[in-house]
């Protein structure tokens, strides 16, 4: 990292923002060679990144030929307006990069265990009721295994 008084280096904050962030990012190397990247919804669970799939389709096609992946999580704060001159604009905010592997998960209690949490992120309060047998069969849950993860961030405390 360039600047390193913007590491996050609180394993806390980044496990916090990988719980809350609704939307990440999912970046996979097409069948073009060109990086392409998909918003997702996703769970963070036991140092894992979860999310749910259709089992054809651009995404799965590109993890099962390279399933080397990036994932970026980030939550804007606020937009800090220049007074003087233009350089003193600045954007506040938190993320989250990770490198990892895509592993399509074939385990029955993985892949429930996945469901719930994501579930429970995203309709902690329930009332969803049962999940439908054959819909469970034609959804993928993919894992991401993390290689590497970091955070950043400017909270305007300084350049």
């Amino acid at each position: 990292m360039r600047k390193a008084n913007k590491e996050i280096k609180d394993i806390s904050i980044i496990e916090h923002l990988l719980r809350t962030c609704h939307v990440g990012r999912l970046g996979t190397i097409g069948k073009d060679g060109y990086p392409v990247v998909k918003p997702l919804n996703f769970a963070y669970h036991n140092g894992k990144i979860y999310f749910h799939t259709a089992l054809e389709g651009e995404k799965i096609e590109d993890i099962r030929s390279d399933n080397r992946v990036c994932f970026e999580v980030d939550l804007p704060i606020a937009y800090v307006g220049a007074v003087n001159q233009p350089c003193e604009a600045a954007y506040l905010y938190r993320s989250v990069i990770i490198k990892g592997r895509a592993v399509l998960v074939e385990n029955t209690d993985e892949r429930a265990m996945a469901f719930e949490s994501l579930m429970d992120k995203y309709q902690p309060q329930g009332g969803y009721g049962p999940y439908v047998t054959e819909k469970l069969g034609l959804t993928g849950i993919v894992r991401i295994d993390v290689e590497m993860m970091s955070g950043k961030e400017d909270l305007g405390k300084g350049v």
